[in-house]
C-alpha cells in the first residue's frame, strides 16, 4: 500500500509540475511584447506595398504606339480620306445612259423631167422620212477607265497626305506633352528649393545675420518661377487637347490622355543626302 501511495503521489506531483510548466508557457506567450508582433505586421504590409507598386500601372497612361494606332483608326480627317478613296473605287467604271432619244427627220425633194411611158412633162416630187433612236447604254470604256483611275489616284494621294499630317501632329502633341510636363516638374522643384532659400534668408534676417536685400532677392527669384510653372502647365494641357483631337476623344465625356514615359535626349548624326533619298522613296506625298 505504501508503494502504491508513493507511486500515486509521485505521479500527481509530475502532473502538477507539467501543468505548471504549460501554464507558464501560455503566460509567457501571452506576455510577449507587442513590438515584435507589430514588426511582423509592418513587414507584411511593406511587402504588400512593394508588390502593388511593382504591378500597378498608372491609369490613363498611353504610349506613343497606342496614340498612333488610335489616330490611324479614329481620326476624322483620315476617316474622311478613306471614305473618299472607297467612293472613288466604287465609281471607277460607270455606265451612263442618254436621257433623251435621238430623232432625225428627212424630206428629199426634186424635179423629174423627161418622157416615160404614160408620162410627159416636168414633175416635182417630195418624200418625207424620219428616224427615232434611244441609246440604252453608252459604254465609252477607255475614257471612263482613265477618268476612274485618275480619281482613284487622287483619292489615294489625299489619304496618304491626311495620314502623314495627322500622325505627325499626334506625334508632336505627344512629345510636347512630355516636354511640358517634365518642364513643369523641373520648375516646381526649383521653386521648392527657392522657397527653402527664402525661409533660410528670412530666418537669417530675423536673427540679424543678413540684410533685407538677400531676403528680398530670394523672394523675387521664387516668385519669378510661378508664371513659368503656369505657362508649362497650360502648354501641357494644350498638348493633351491636341492628342485628344487627333485620337477623336471627346474631353467632355472622358479624361484627357496622359502620355507615358519621359523624354531622353540622344545626339544624332544625320546624313542629309541619304536621308533625302530615303524620304523620296518612302513618303507618298513627295
Amino acid at each position: 500500500m505504501k508503494r502504491r501511495f508513493l507511486f500515486l503521489e509521485n505521479q500527481s506531483v509530475a502532473v502538477a509540475v507539467w501543468a505548471t510548466r504549460h501554464a507558464d508557457v501560455k503566460h509567457i506567450g501571452a506576455a510577449l511584447p507587442t513590438g515584435k508582433r507589430l514588426q511582423r505586421s509592418a513587414r507584411i504590409h511593406f511587402f504588400i506595398v512593394i508588390l502593388i507598386a511593382c504591378f500597378a500601372q498608372p491609369t490613363g497612361a498611353i504610349t506613343l504606339e497606342r496614340v498612333l494606332q488610335n489616330t490611324l483608326e479614329n481620326n476624322p480627317a483620315i476617316q474622311g480620306a478613306k471614305s473618299g478613296l472607297e467612293q472613288a473605287m466604287g465609281q471607277r467604271l460607270v455606265f451612263r445612259s442618254v436621257v433623251w432619244p435621238h430623232a432625225e427627220l428627212g424630206a428629199p425633194a426634186g424635179v423629174q423631167a423627161g418622157h416615160r411611158a404614160g408620162e410627159s412633162g416636168v414633175k416635182g416630187f417630195f418624200v418625207g422620212r424620219g428616224w427615232l433612236t434611244q441609246t440604252l447604254f453608252n459604254m465609252a470604256l477607255p475614257p471612263s477607265l482613265r477618268r476612274g483611275d485618275i480619281e482613284v489616284l487622287i483619292a489615294q494621294q489625299q489619304l496618304n497626305v491626311a495620314v502623314v499630317e495627322q500622325l505627325h501632329a499626334a506625334r508632336l502633341a505627344f512629345y510636347a506633352a512630355l516636354y511640358n510636363r517634365s518642364l513643369e516638374s523641373i520648375r516646381d522643384e526649383q521653386r521648392q528649393k527657392l522657397d527653402e532659400n527664402v525661409t533660410t534668408q528670412k530666418d537669417r534676417f530675423e536673427a540679424g545675420l543678413a540684410d533685407k536685400s538677400a531676403f528680398t532677392s530670394a523672394s523675387v527669384q521664387s516668385s519669378e518661377l510661378v508664371p513659368q510653372i503656369e505657362s508649362a502647365h497650360s502648354a501641357y494641357r494644350q498638348a493633351q487637347l491636341k492628342l485628344a483631337e487627333a485620337m477623336a476623344i471627346d474631353p467632355a465625356k472622358s479624361t484627357l490622355p496622359e502620355p507615358e514615359g519621359e523624354l531622353q535626349f540622344v545626339p544624332l548624326n544625320v546624313d542629309v543626302d541619304s536621308e533625302t533619298a530615303a524620304a523620296l522613296q518612302r513618303r507618298a506625298d513627295l
